[in-house]
């Protein structure tokens, strides 16, 4: 039996995960539909999964400590290679090369970067394997801004390196172990030696990676003199072991640690090594011992640093300042609820080490301002409405600037408020998605903005008089190729269900009749926090619902009860009975659409992926006069069957809540299933288990239900890779056709 070997194996695991563009040069154009339209070219799902109509972005961006210019990423002209350019801001035309991969015939393209903190040296990524969805492993290269000379890190691929901010050291991962390479004397040693199956140091485990959204474990000190690493002990956890079948002539099984909701998660310690004497210390954290560390971070301080604590309810966080040099720990704030607290990442420190944080404990999520010590100044922000995403503080004008939804939860806009609460600005306020990338002093920014009539658009402002300087991408010649479709535009308005207002968007055909009756596919994801409906440039999905409608069908999604940006108590209704209050919104709206003239309320249909997987299993068996038709795929099919920190944050664990898991699954329905089903799923999925469709196949055959299924070999939960996407939009299109 092959052993699993973290990471190594994974490219021959998961090499087929990765989409490749270049394997789509066929000249075949499926014309997938049956009520072609004569005027309109029709989208094929060849192009649409190619990238022919993908949009331009600026993603890279990285503000120079200047204040004057910014780099990012260029693809040279055959997009085989790129460039590390650096761009200024009062003179946008002016480019300076800083790296080329055509130099180093060891790269061929860089995939990521990332300066030191004084700017002197570059980290560049090349080659990077994918391990989960964060996770990877990669070659990294360190680049001499003076010498211009490129040094290798390590000749294997490792994991999450990190320059220290004197530019002269970088530590990395590799094979669950941290070390640390000298760029002065090309010399490397091992922090670290218990690194094993059972033992990670530095990077986090399937479950912090998944639902706490980060894989680097460590962190620099200001002074580049000490490191902090969180250390995972995973020998009391599970192991999920799934099939890897391959090319070869036996599979093997591919076996990872994942809690699943009520077992046993990892045991987590935060450790400090002084890196001149080599002295490592423990973080104690008095009689409490942490049962998860959400969030480490020097910051706030010369030796301080900041910790995040949250119970296994989720419902208390706490945040520590940690002295290194005294080796004490103080409790700065700490946020309660009655059902949970959400992780973030707004925690942003000035000058005088006073500190940023959001929170929604007033109801929507808003803006204060600390003392170090913890003792709140002042709330900068307030009303109906929630703060989306904290920018930039300028340290000239005392600006803050945010993000937030206060024209309406569909649109973003972007605002400037002052430090003492006064003086707030309209920065960016056109309907639709704004958003904005600040130079590092706030002088300049990059504005994107995308609505559902203009592809992504990036421009240059100066913030003081909010002056625009330059466009700099506009995506034109995408619209116009989309244009060439016909496509009608999404239509957003309210519903009011179950005694909510609730957002929606509907795709007409574009030969839309309202006299006739037509067939209506909803779609949702509804999972906690999300948004679907939102005034935003779409993606393929989005294009894909688009070409439907054009061939005859009506597209609708609604963010019901439980979904983002609406207010907490919106948001968290749903606690403790996941897809019970969700389903509900869903089949009233269902009910709503199906009582519109002309809407074929005998030919409603519904889909969706992940957690809207799981809704549309439940919607179709529980709402089975309602909808006739459902595709679910890569369902949650039991909430028991998914990971402890995702589940247990909106459901407690199954041992206190067994009625709230066990009344929310779809298993527990089949006998009422009515409509047509298809279960889509990949073996490989090592999130939404394939183990949940099995058990729902199982049980519809010991039902005698008839339905239709499809296993996307070694594939995970994206399901993409070579033609899979093609072949998987095909198989619902062509469901869809025959079936609604």
């Amino acid at each position: 039996m092959k052993q699993y070997k973290h990471p190594l194996i994974n490219r021959s695991i998961f090499s087929g995960l990765t989409l490749q563009k270049n394997c789509f040069w066929s000249a075949l154009f499926i014309l997938v539909g049956c009520f072609a339209l004569k005027a309109q070219k029709t989208l094929s799902l060849d192009s649409l999964w190619n990238g022919a109509y993908d949009a331009n972005r600026m993603e890279s961006i990285r503000s120079m400590k200047d204040g004057a210019s910014y780099t990012l990423l260029k693809d040279t002209e055959n997009e085989q290679a790129n460039q590390l350019v650096q761009s200024y801001y009062k003179k946008p035309k002016e480019v300076l090369v800083l790296v080329d991969s055509r130099d180093y015939e060891q790269i061929e393209r860089f995939t990521d970067y990332s300066f030191s903190k004084n700017e002197e040296k570059i980290l560049l990524e090349s080659e990077d394997l994918p391990i989960y969805r964060r996770s990877k492993i990669a070659d990294y290269w360190v680049f001499d801004r003076l010498t211009k000379k490129l040094q290798r890190v390590s000749e294997q691929k490792i994991q999450e390196p990190l320059l220290s901010p004197d530019g002269k050291k970088v530590a990395y991962v590799f094979q669950r172990n941290i070390y640390i390479k000298d760029l002065i004397n090309e010399r490397t040693r091992q922090l670290t030696f218990d690194g094993n199956y059972e033992t990670l140091n530095g990077i986090t485990d399937w479950v912090y990676e998944e639902e706490f959204g980060f894989v680097r474990a460590f962190d620099w000190s200001l002074d580049s003199k000490q490191l902090v690493y969180m250390r995972f002990d995973e020998s009391k956890v599970p192991i999920f072991s799934m099939d890897i079948y391959g090319s070869d002539l036996y599979q093997f099984p591919y076996m990872f640690r994942y809690p699943k909701a009520g077992e046993e998660n990892s045991t987590v310690e935060l450790f400090v090594v002084n890196l001149d004497t080599n002295q490592k210390s423990k973080v104690l954290f008095g009689d409490e011992k942490p049962v998860y560390i959400p969030r480490i971070k020097f910051g706030g301080g010369q030796n301080s640093l900041i910790i995040q604590t949250i119970n296994r309810h989720q419902n208390h966080l706490k945040l520590w300042r940690w002295d290194t040099q005294k080796k004490s720990l103080k409790l700065v704030l700490e946020e309660k609820d009655d059902a949970y607290v959400s992780i973030h990442d707004n925690l942003k420190f000035l000058e005088d080490n006073s500190f940023l944080w959001t929170s929604e404990r007033n109801g929507f999520n808003h803006i204060y301002h600390y003392e170090q010590n913890g003792k709140l100044i002042r709330r900068l922000t307030k009303g109906p409405w929630e703060v989306t995403s904290l920018y930039l503080i300028n340290p000239k004008l005392k600006e803050l600037y945010y993000q937030s939804v206060e024209d309406g939860s569909t649109e973003r806009r972007v605002y400037a408020v002052k430090l003492n609460g006064k003086g707030k600005r309209l920065i960016q306020g056109s309907k639709g998605t704004n958003g904005a990338s600040f130079s590092a002093d706030g002088s300049y920014y990059i504005h994107s903005f995308s609505d559902e009539q203009t592809p992504p658009r990036f421009s240059l402002y100066q913030t003081k008089n909010n002056r625009l300087l330059n466009l700099i991408l506009d995506n034109k010649g995408l619209k116009d190729k989309i244009d060439e479709f016909g496509f009608s535009d999404r239509e957003f308005s309210t519903v009011t269900i179950n005694g909510e207002q609730l957002n929606t968007w509907m795709i007409k055909p574009v030969d839309f009749d309202p006299s006739k009756e037509y067939p209506l596919l909803l779609f949702q994801y509804s999972g906690p926090g999300s948004q679907q409906v939102a005034n935003r440039w779409g993606d393929q999905r989005l294009l894909w619902h688009k070409m439907l409608a054009n061939q005859g069908y009506i597209v609708a999604c609604v963010d019901g009860r439980g979904t983002g940006f609406k207010g907490a108590a919106f948001k968290k209704v749903t606690y403790l009975n996941l897809v019970k209050y969700e389903s509900l919104d869903q089949i009233a709206a269902a009910q709503y659409f199906g009582n519109l003239s002309f809407v074929d309320k005998d030919r409603i249909g519904i889909w969706g992926w992940s957690f809207g997987g799981h809704m549309a299993a439940h919607c179709l068996l529980t709402g089975n006069d309602v909808f006739s038709m459902a595709i679910a795929v890569a369902p949650v099919t039991n909430w028991r069957f998914y990971d402890t920190i995702y589940t247990e944050r909106f459901m407690r664990t199954p041992q206190e809540n067994p009625q709230g898991y066990d009344l929310n699954s779809p298993l527990n329905y089949v006998d009422q299933l009515q409509g047509k089903f298809l279960i889509i799923h990949g073996s490989a999925d090592d999130n939404v288990h394939v183990q949940n469709t099995m058990r729902m196949v199982e049980a519809l055959i010991q039902e005698d239900k008839q339905f239709e299924w499809m296993i996307y070999p070694d594939k995970n939960h994206g399901i993409f890779g070579g033609y899979t996407r093609k072949h998987l939009y095909t198989k619902m299109t062509n469901f869809i056709y025959n079936n609604l």
